[in-house]
């Protein structure tokens, strides 16, 4: 289980691996010192892992049958961690009090690049034992409840893009996030000398996920400047979520421990931004594809039909789950692969909405998340809106031919302000997530939005400071 350092590097000797652990494995490997540590997170409003570092003995005693308390603030405070107002559940009225992270046995697992330290996602509940719903994890959950009522199941996978430089997070800190040196410094696009140039720090992102139970499918290079893509094999949507997330912080992590840093924002520069491309397939609680229709290669069933309608229908209210920042609004650039047009099409990566597969892997991806979007927001709100396409029976206009950039279609919102707009003003959002979720989720961008216009920008000195 131990990480040797090398040079830098963590190398992950042999030892456990595999993923999900049980709770007597655990309990073993505690006794015989393989594991002294029990890391419990949480999921944050902005698709972060926050918790606390827990002595193994400790966890095993008392945290993973009654959880452990901390302070609700978690889930009501802006990037930076700033306490701020607007917020129902947490306030300096209300005192700031704690919630409980309970954990979630099923997501127990060693984690390969930490040193003796095992990992578990707790859901967040009141002192009481009822749900914290503004919770992304029990936002989603409650979604794949509705779906389990109707005897469906979702299923899907994330593709997310980063980009690596060669500054460490501190240098780049210091340097005001100005002057990096990218890994790559032409377009690496499917390029294979492109990754082995950086394949040091991708393979042993790559082992580390794989035995930590994440299914690795592939590395490729990107369009942007030091950008890659690791993409993971698809499975139930609750799981694909909590890898999705925990990739995101072992990522960081393990670029830090070669003196590296890595980002999952949308936006980085001017050039390609990185996107969250997101899988979608709903099935029968026995396996059967109810989006594909029987016998007809990659044509969608009555009920895929309605689905993908629900999607289009509903992307502009929901599209603050999307994008949940300032910066996600600056990817949607016309040619650049990320789409403006909300549209559907077959293999067509100009549309928002895209059909891909035949057969049993027949799916549509959501090309409109980028690398800040917190899954299980983007996800619920996919099956929200398409279960009300289904629901209302709703038409699906004709698949997009061609370049969806030059279509005369309604366009995907290129601001938070939009978004905030259409959020706020939606019937859908009400009726399907609640008021309490609709409120809490549209002061953050309202804080998001406050924070971004009393910052004077780089851009604005340079564009005024002499010639104005």
């Amino acid at each position: 289980m131990d990480l040797v350092d090398k040079g830098g590097a963590l190398s992950i000797s042999s030892g456990e691996g595999g993923g999900v652990v049980s709770i007597d494995q655990l309990r073993t490997d505690v006794a015989s010192g393989e594991i002294d540590t029990v890391t419990v997170a949480i999921v944050d409003m902005q698709g972060r892992l926050t918790g606390k570092e827990i002595q193994a003995e400790f966890f095993l005693d008392e945290i993973f049958s009654q959880g452990t308390e901390g302070c609700n603030y978690l889930l009501a405070v802006d990037v930076e961690m700033n306490t701020v107002s607007g917020y129902a559940m947490s306030s300096w009225d209300s005192g700031y009090g704690d919630f409980v992270m309970m954990p979630d046995l099923e997501t127990l697992r060693y984690l390969p690049w930490q040193p003796k330290t095992a990992f578990v996602i707790a859901d967040v509940q009141w002192l009481d034992g009822s749900d914290v719903v503004v919770s992304p994890r029990q936002i989603l959950k409650k979604q794949l409840d509705v779906l389990a009522k109707r005897g469906l199941e979702a299923h899907c996978g994330t593709e997310l893009e980063f980009i690596v430089y060669n500054d460490t997070y501190e240098e780049a800190w210091r340097q005001g996030y100005r002057s990096l040196s990218p890994a790559n410094l032409y377009n690496v696009d499917y390029s294979i000398m492109g990754v082995n140039r950086v394949g040091p720090l991708l393979r042993e992102i790559r082992l580390a996920m794989a035995k930590a139970g994440l299914t690795v499918e592939s590395i490729k290079g990107e369009c942007n400047l030091g950008q890659h893509e690791i993409a993971f094999h698809f499975d139930q949507a609750l799981k694909t979520c909590d890898n999705h997330v925990l990739y995101k912080l072992g990522a960081k992590e393990i670029a830090s421990s070669f003196g590296k840093s890595l980002t999952f924002m949308a936006k980085v520069n001017e050039r390609e931004g990185s996107s969250c491309h997101t899988h979608l397939s709903i099935r029968s609680s026995d396996g059967k594809m109810v989006m594909a229709q029987d016998g007809v290669s990659g044509e969608l069933s009555e009920f895929g039909a309605h689905f993908v309608a629900g999607l289009l229908r509903h992307l502009s209210e929901v599209s603050l789950f999307f994008a949940p920042n300032i910066n996600s609004y600056k990817r949607y650039v016309e040619g650049s692969f990320a789409p403006t047009a909300i549209a559907w099409g077959r293999d067509n990566r100009t549309c928002a909405m895209r059909l891909v597969g035949h057969g049993k892997s027949l799916r549509i991806e959501n090309r409109v998340p980028g690398g800040d979007a917190n899954p299980y927001l983007v996800v619920a709100a996919m099956i929200a809106a398409g279960l009300d396409g289904v629901d209302s029976e709703l038409s699906l206009e004709e698949a997009l031919v061609g370049n969806a950039y030059a279509a005369e279609v309604e366009r995907v919102p290129d601001t938070m302000t939009k978004a905030l707009d259409l959020w706020l003003n939606s019937e859908f959002v009400s009726r399907t997530f609640g008021d309490e979720v609709r409120d809490h989720y549209a002061n953050m961008a309202k804080v998001e939005l406050a924070a971004y216009n009393r910052t004077v920008t780089d851009w604005e000195l340079y564009r005024s400071f002499e010639r104005m």
